[in-house]
């Protein structure tokens, strides 16, 4: 995904499954009001059109097997429960 407005280029690249997970969380956050979220207007401009970019690149949002797909891509970006237990034992142990 690029981005050429005004002198400077950003590009961020994200795994299909990144793409559509932040897609789905987009479209939601996207849908309700969050005016206390924002200091300047700016902030939700960019998440509205970092939506639309994404919208233009992730094709299987038009897969009759949409929610499955989804489902499948947020398994494979979990953090693992065994890494989850290993932070849950550190927090216990007072190393984090």
């Amino acid at each position: 995904m690029e981005s050429t407005e005004g002198n400077k280029t950003v590009s961020l690249s994200l795994s299909d499954d990144e793409a559509l997970v932040l897609l789905e969380w987009l479209f939601r956050f996207n849908q309700e009001e969050h005016p206390s979220l924002f200091e300047d207007q700016a902030e939700q401009r960019v998440l509205w059109d970092l939506e639309a970019v994404l919208e233009k690149v992730v094709s299987v949002i038009f897969s009759k097997d949409y929610v499955n797909i989804l489902s499948k891509a947020r398994e494979n970006l979990r953090d693992p429960l065994d890494g989850i237990r290993a932070i849950a034992n550190s927090i216990e142990k007072g190393i984090l």
